[in-house]
Order: C-alpha cells, then sequence, then structure tokens
C-alpha cells in the first residue's frame, strides 16, 4: 500500500492545493488508501495549509468517508423501504453469515466489511448495494454466493463481472423530456434568443424547479442576474437523495447532454461562466461518463470560451462528488459542502441568487429542471406552457417503484391523475402511495383521483406503491430510522426530535408503547414541523403523521393496555452493575411492589 504524503500530495496538486476542495482530495485519497488515518488527515491539512480541525470535520460529517479502517471492500446494502420489500434484509444476514462478520465489523483479515446505507438510487431495480460506492442492483441470493466467493478470492472490484454494475434506465413512458435533442441545437437557439430573451422565454415558459419546491425558475434566474458584481455560478443539484426518487440518474446517464446545455444556458442567460455538478456519492458510477461529456463538449466548442463563436459566452462545467449526505441535497448545505465545509444548511436570508458559492450570486437548480430549458430554448416558453395545466406547466418525470409491474420512469404532463399513473404501472388493489418520498405524503385510495401538480399533490419525483399487504407502520418506522441517521445535527429540533420520533416508533414496535407514545409522536412531529432550521426536520415527521392519521389501528395493534410504560427496565440495566460488584443482596436490586 503507498505512503501517504506521495499519493496525498499529487491529489492535492491535483486540485492545486485549494482548500475548496478538500473534500474530493479526501474522497480520492480514501480511494487510494483505502481510509483516512489521523496520520493522513495532518498531511492533508500541511498540504492545503489549514487547520487539522477542519480537515477532521468534513472528514466525521459524511458518511462514505472513513476514519478507520472499513476493510479493502467496503459493502453497503440500500436499506430504503422498497428494498426492504424487496427482500434486502434476507440477502444481507446471509452474507454476513457467508462471510462470518457481524454488521459494521471488519474481517479478520482486514479485507471486508458489510453495513447498511440509506438508500443508493436504485429502487426501481433492488434490492440494491454499494461495493466501495459502485451500485450493484438486483441481488439475489445466488449473486450475493457469487460476491462472497470473490471477496474471499481476493478479486479485484475491476475484474468482477460487468454484468454486476448494469444498472437499467427503466423508461417506461416518454414525453418531451425524455427525447433527445442533437449536441448544440440548444445553445444556438439561446445565442439566436440572445441573454434578455432566453431570460425571457425561461418566464414566458412558467416553468417552476423540479425538486419539489417549485420556485419559479424565471424569477431565480433574473434575481441571480440581476445582483451586483460580475462573478456568478450555476450548481446543478444531483444529489438525489430522496428514498424512491431516480428519475435523475436516467437524465443523467442517458439524456446528459440535455443537462449540461441546460447548464450552459443558465449561465449565458444570467451571465454566470461556472457551473458544478454536485453528483451524489452512490452515483459514482455516471461519474466518468459526465466527464467524457464534458471533455467532449469541451472540444466541440459547447463549452469554453466563446461558446458556439458567440462572443462572451463563456462557461464550463466541474463535477463534484459527493461523500453520503441527504442534507446536501439542499441546496445552501451543497454550497457549503462545494466550499469544502461540513453539508449544513445556511441562515437565510441572504438568498443564494444574492450571496452563494464563495459569497457570490449562485443559481441552484436541480437535473430535471435545467433539462428542461433546453426544451424552452428551441420551444420557446409559449410552447412549453401549453402543456400540463396553468400553475404547473410542461412535464414531470416520476420514480415510480414498489408494489407494481413495470417500475420506472414515467413522464406525464402534470395534472395527471394519481389513479391515472398506478394504472400505467400495474399497480393493483393498492392500499397507499407515498409520494414525494420520505417527505411527502402518504395517500390513500380516497385520493386517487387527485392530481400531480404543485397545486394539488407536489413531488419531486418520488411515487412509492404500498399492495394491499403491506404494514404501513413499518413504512413509516423505516422512513423515521432514515431522518433519524440523516440529521445533519444542526439544529436541536431536528437532531434531537428524529431520534426521539425513531425510538418511539422503536418501542412500538417492540410492543412496549401505548397511547402516550402515540400522543408523543403527535406533539414531536409537530414541534419538529414548527422549529426545525430547515426542510429536512420541518418534514422529518410527515411520513409517520399520515400513517398514524390514514392507517391507525396498524399502530394501535402494536400497543398495551397500559397508558405508559418506561423504555428502560431499571431493574435489568443494573444486572451489569451487580455481575461486577459480585452483589445480590436486596439493597442492590430496585424495590419492588408486594
Amino acid at each position: 500500500m503507498p505512503t501517504a504524503d506521495p499519493v496525498v500530495s499529487a491529489i492535492a496538486e491535483k486540485y492545486r492545493n485549494n482548500p475548496t476542495y478538500v473534500l474530493q482530495i479526501l474522497r480520492e485519497t480514501q480511494e487510494a488508501l483505502d481510509w483516512i488515518s489521523p496520520e493522513t488527515v495532518e498531511t492533508v491539512a500541511a498540504q492545503l495549509k489549514i487547520p487539522r480541525t477542519r480537515v477532521q470535520s468534513v472528514l466525521q460529517f459524511y458518511s462514505f468517508l472513513y476514519d478507520k479502517p472499513r476493510g479493502r471492500y467496503r459493502i453497503l446494502f440500500a436499506d430504503n423501504i422498497t428494498d426492504r420489500m424487496a427482500g434486502n434484509i434476507a440477502l444481507f444476514e446471509h452474507m454476513l453469515s457467508r462471510l462470518k462478520l457481524k454488521r459494521g465489523e471488519v474481517s479478520s483479515d482486514g479485507q471486508v466489511s458489510v453495513d447498511l446505507t440509506s438508500d443508493t438510487g436504485m429502487c426501481d431495480q433492488g434490492p440494491a448495494m454499494l461495493v466501495n460506492n459502485r451500485a450493484i442492483p438486483r441481488l439475489t441470493m445466488r449473486r450475493i454466493d457469487e460476491i462472497c466467493a470473490l471477496v474471499k478470492e481476493r478479486v479485484p472490484l475491476e475484474e468482477w463481472p460487468a454484468d454486476y454494475f448494469r444498472v437499467e434506465d427503466n423508461i417506461r413512458r416518454r414525453e418531451t423530456l425524455l427525447t433527445s435533442i442533437a449536441p448544440g441545437v440548444a445553445l444556438d437557439a439561446a445565442i439566436a434568443r440572445g441573454r434578455q430573451g432566453m431570460l425571457d422565454e425561461i418566464k414566458r415558459s412558467n416553468v417552476r424547479g423540479r425538486g419539489g419546491a417549485g420556485f419559479p425558475m424565471g424569477t431565480k434566474w433574473e434575481g441571480a442576474r440581476n445582483a451586483p458584481g460580475a462573478e456568478r455560478y450555476i450548481v446543478c443539484n444531483a444529489d438525489e437523495g430522496e428514498p424512491g426518487t431516480f428519475k435523475d440518474r436516467v437524465l443523467l446517464n442517458s439524456f446528459s447532454v440535455r443537462v449540461l446545455e441546460g447548464m450552459a444556458i443558465a449561465g449565458y442567460a444570467t451571465g454566470a461562466t461556472k457551473g458544478f455538478i454536485y453528483l451524489r456519492g452512490e452515483y459514482k458510477h455516471l461519474q466518468a461518463k459526465l466527464q467524457r461529456e464534458i471533455d467532449e463538449m469541451r472540444a466541440s466548442g459547447r463549452l469554453g470560451a466563446s461558446i458556439r463563436g458567440a462572443p462572451g459566452f463563456d462557461f464550463d462545467i466541474e463535477i463534484h462528488m459527493g461523500a453520503g449526505g441527504y442534507i446536501c441535497g439542499e441546496g445552501t448545505a451543497m454550497v457549503e459542502s462545494l466550499e469544502g465545509k461540513p453539508g449544513r444548511p445556511r441562515v437565510r436570508p441572504p438568498s443564494m441568487v444574492q450571496v452563494g458559492y464563495r459569497g457570490k450570486p449562485t443559481v441552484v437548480d436541480n437535473v430535471e429542471s435545467l433539462a428542461h430549458a433546453t426544451e424552452i430554448a428551441v420551444e420557446g416558453g409559449a410552447h412549453f406552457a401549453k402543456r400540463g395545466t396553468r400553475f404547473s406547466t410542461g412535464t414531470k418525470l416520476l420514480s415510480i417503484s414498489g408494489d407494481c409491474e413495470r417500475p420506472g420512469v414515467y413522464e406525464y404532463q402534470f395534472g395527471v391523475t394519481i389513479g391515472r399513473v398506478l394504472e400505467d404501472c400495474g399497480a393493483k388493489a393498492i392500499s397507499a402511495v407515498q409520494i414525494g418520498g420520505a417527505s411527502g405524503v402518504l395517500l390513500t385510495p380516497d385520493d386517487f383521483s387527485r392530481r400531480i401538480a404543485f397545486e394539488d399533490v407536489p413531488t419531486a419525483g418520488a411515487f412509492m406503491v404500498f399492495g394491499p399487504d403491506r404494514d404501513i407502520f413499518e413504512v413509516a418506522r423505516n422512513f423515521a430510522q432514515f431522518f433519524a441517521h440523516e440529521s445533519c445535527g444542526f439544529c436541536t429540533p431536528c437532531r434531537v426530535g428524529t431520534t426521539v420520533q425513531r425510538n418511539i416508533m422503536e418501542k412500538i414496535a417492540e410492543g412496549r408503547g401505548s397511547r402516550y407514545e402515540i400522543n408523543e409522536l403527535k406533539r414531536v412531529v409537530a414541534f419538529m414541523q414548527r422549529t426545525s432550521h430547515c426542510g429536512l426536520g420541518e418534514t422529518a415527521g410527515n411520513a409517520v403523521r399520515d400513517a398514524l392519521s390514514k392507517f391507525r389501528p396498524a399502530f394501535e395493534r402494536r400497543l398495551r393496555a397500559k397508558d405508559f410504560e418506561p423504555a428502560i427496565d431499571l431493574e435489568r440495566a443494573l444486572e451489569p452493575a451487580r455481575r461486577i460488584t459480585g452483589r445480590d443482596d436486596a439493597e442492590a436490586h430496585l424495590e419492588t411492589e408486594s
């Protein structure tokens, strides 16, 4: 194994020893050394001329960075609700048994560790796992046995069968977005309209951001363009971490030209000259392909100086890899991460279009939103606005998973009913649909006439289907576990609230809950919604709240008749102390009622 100094030096010099890139440097250093030792932390800090504590804070924040050895093969099973429905836990336990490991334990030879992670963006083809951040979907018992054999034989990951890593697009329905536009056509159309003309078309289209909040893109772009100063940035939010969402994966894999040219068009309209793709760590398999497309765009004059021969149209794009952190999908947390810091949300105001990356005006739009910009450049805003509804123009991609015959990505005009979507994906006798991921809403058959639109049921794209045999309590419990794991810890309401919510759900699951716990759940959810610093905490209780409201019997059948039972058995908790002291007299026990 190479020593840390030359490895760190080479990687840091690649990034010009710029502390802003400390996350990227740590990621690549770990790929070379398998983990980040205290000595490596010291080396990185010295190389970048920054305090050791700054490097340490980044290392400890991101779940895909390791400050202890995790083995040559670092295996993480996806543990979202749809992977659980597909049998991930049985596969996980089978692998642990075959490798003679406990969860999270490193093998005695230092070769492998096996653990769980929240989501891998593969809900349409789960169960799935990550091996050293490379996705392997469609797991079976046979494949688990094969992987265990490869690990035991110490076969390098690069020599594993290519079929293991094959990720399908699973496009089931197309309209205007899931079609290709020839390279350069959208850029030429934007240039022909002019900077102000292109901005006017975006505003005329009434297109709203596809990340879930639905903020008007034209207003955002205009705010950045009108902000003082000459330096501006475009950030493509490709940190698609919401459980049940995977449509951005498809766009980045098969329609990257539209996404990248959409970023350039945003730069043209706002005056920005630099763009970043913030790519979630779970999508590392897309990094090389995206980089090849960026290189090709530079070579063909579609990126760089004077794009397509237009004087002053200067724009370039850089990929920034995430390292495991759901919260980094929030715009201000993403910019913090881009700046080489832990990805914690900023206090607002000021808005990002005024003070964003490096304190400069910054537009943060998600993958789908930027891809739509190419459509608007070519067809015009008025044509775009004819599709969808008055307040939700254009089309929307839905990531459909769960109890349906045809999971995958579907494109619809806004206004489509939930019932129509369920019919198209082959979902029958459905008891519930979770729309918008873990932070979204849980709907029952009474709601299936409602429409996907910002004015009715908004969504970033997740659409999880649950059949009549699914236990909705377990669905909500999984979401509670997810939020407790993903809270960044910045604010007390979210840090404590998500943990309390998870603990209450666990207590009920163990059969030790009462109506007291039900009331506590309601109180905690309401408190997080009112007082949390950002959207994660505000929406972390949505799934539990909706499940409790619409599927209360799933909770009540687990309750005991008592009004309250302590979460801790104090008498049992004293047993280790009694063994250590060798005492078993009356005073070593709690008093009990006769």
